[in-house]
């Protein structure tokens, strides 16, 4: 069963998010959830990069000797 969520609803929402933290709040609370979507979008959009073998990096250290 999807949820609806109509306007009146987000209002009784937003009500209750006010007397909780309050309106000094909001800002800083904004904020910080922008930043986590950020973070998370930027994390997922990246490519999971693979560690070299440690092998290989010993074998370059020689290399470079």
């Amino acid at each position: 069963m999807p949820i609806r969520m109509g306007p009146f609803e987000l209002i009784i929402i937003l009500v209750i998010v006010i007397i909780i933290f309050g309106v000094g709040r909001l800002p800083e609370i904004g904020g910080a959830v922008g930043k986590a979507i950020r973070e998370f979008r930027q994390s997922t959009a990246e490519p999971v990069k693979k560690e070299e073998p440690k092998e290989s990096a010993s074998k370059a250290e020689k290399a470079e000797s």
